[in-house]
């Protein structure tokens, strides 16, 4: 038991608290995505290709089937994240022959990239590193590779993220299809005591960092807390609310 309790808490409390079912799908949906991506590489590539190139797959199934509201799970990321990551990668290939120097400006440039066309992925520099480091069966392929097998790569595994969240509304992706549910407007006495979007902007702009939840989510998370903390008196029949 004294083992457990200091295993306990070496490892903290746990920032994701899902449920197990929760945590379940998250793995079955990633298989699906991963298996399908493995199918499209291996014809293409070869094991010892696809072995270096999924790797980054791997990383984004993580990202679109556990975290899929996360502003970096989004299609454009995903999609502009590796596709634009893996064209960098290939040029420093070919334009520069040391490939450590290569697979560093690469990933270098990547994020650079990324940041200012509003589509950070963190897959997106492992995709730019396996290009260069992924030997003569990538390199041969040339800017081929950004059509087969990524894109192809990119789409299924968008494709499965949809269709495999689409049944579950807590799950549904894009978060633009998870938005349209709308939600319960609060009560102008509840707005009072909530931050205002102009201020949550203010506050999010002063943070020089990239913080991977979105303006809504915090909203969200500040009014249910709000409720928590003070949640709201019945009305009694006949009574009348004073201002």
């Amino acid at each position: 038991m004294n083992i457990i309790k200091m295993w306990s808490r070496w490892i903290g409390k746990d920032p994701h608290p899902a449920s197990h079912v929760e945590k379940l799908l998250s793995a079955l949906g990633a298989f699906l995505g991963i298996l399908g991506v493995l199918a499209i590489s291996h014809s293409v590539l070869g094991a010892q290709g696809t072995a270096l190139v999924v790797t980054s797959m791997g990383a984004s199934a993580v990202l679109l089937f556990a975290v899929p509201h996360s502003p970096l799970s989004q299609p454009w990321p995903v999609l502009g994240g590796h596709m634009l990551s893996s064209a960098i990668g290939i040029t420093c290939a070919l334009l520069i022959h040391d490939s450590l120097t290569a697979a560093a400006v690469a990933v270098a440039l990547s994020i650079a990239a990324m940041y200012y066309l509003r589509c950070l992925h963190p897959p997106g520099g492992a995709a730019a590193l396996a290009v260069v480091m992924g030997g003569e069966t990538v390199h041969a392929l040339g800017f081929g590779y950004l059509v087969v097998p990524l894109l192809l790569n990119v789409m299924v595994l968008l494709s499965v993220a949809m269709l495999f969240n689409a049944p579950f509304q807590h799950r549904r992706y894009p978060l633009w299809i998870a938005k349209l549910n709308p939600t319960r407007m609060p009560l102008e006495a509840e707005e009072k005591t909530m931050i205002a979007h102009s201020d949550l902007v203010y506050a999010l702009s002063q943070i020089d960092s990239f913080i991977d939840v979105t303006e809504d989510d915090l909203l969200r998370i500040y009014h249910l807390a709000t409720n928590h903390a003070h949640p709201p008196r019945p009305m009694l029949r006949g009574s009348v609310e004073t201002p």
